[in-house]
């Protein structure tokens, strides 16, 4: 296996236009086998694919983290969620271009109903990109946005 390291920011999303600038929308169901933030082990469904994603522990300014993906079978990806730590996370991601970059906007449901975020991932950390007018604060490295700690903080429990 080859070290594969992701270079991400994140951001809130201050309105809805961004649904009229995507080009993609996937529905998506995920859960944990394990969500230790040293080692996280994710089991997704995306539309009709399933995939299996192991996460290492974020960088101190939490841009860059090891990242290793597998695309399973849909009916495996139904069975190991089974096995999942308790809860699961669903939402609809929108891809968005801007400028030379893709924005990856994922708007939750259930329990994290109202939370919107985006992503852009970059091939370093200091590399400029176009922001969006529907961009807003940014969150990167902020751990209670990471999908694993919104299962066990979800958006609804928060004094906003």
């Amino acid at each position: 296996m080859s070290e594969l390291i992701e270079i991400e920011r994140k951001f809130l999303v201050v309105s809805d236009a961004f649904k009229s600038e995507a080009y993609k929308r996937t529905q998506i169901v995920q859960a944990f086998l394990n969500s230790d933030k040293r080692r996280i082990v994710r089991v997704r469904i995306s539309g009709e694919e399933g995939f299996l994603t192991i996460k290492g522990e974020p960088s101190t300014d939490g841009v860059s983290r090891f990242e290793w993906e597998k695309q399973i079978s849909k009916s495996d990806a139904k069975a190991l969620l089974k096995l999942c730590e308790e809860g699961v996370i669903d939402k609809i991601r929108y891809e968005v271009k801007s400028g030379a970059h893709v924005f990856e906007v994922d708007e939750f449901f259930g329990d994290n109903d109202g939370l919107i975020v985006a992503e852009v991932e970059l091939s370093e950390s200091s590399e400029p990109f176009l922001k969006p007018k529907w961009l807003g604060k940014e969150v990167t490295g902020q751990p209670k946005y990471f999908n694993a700690q919104l299962l066990k903080h979800p958006y609804k429990s928060w004094n906003q």
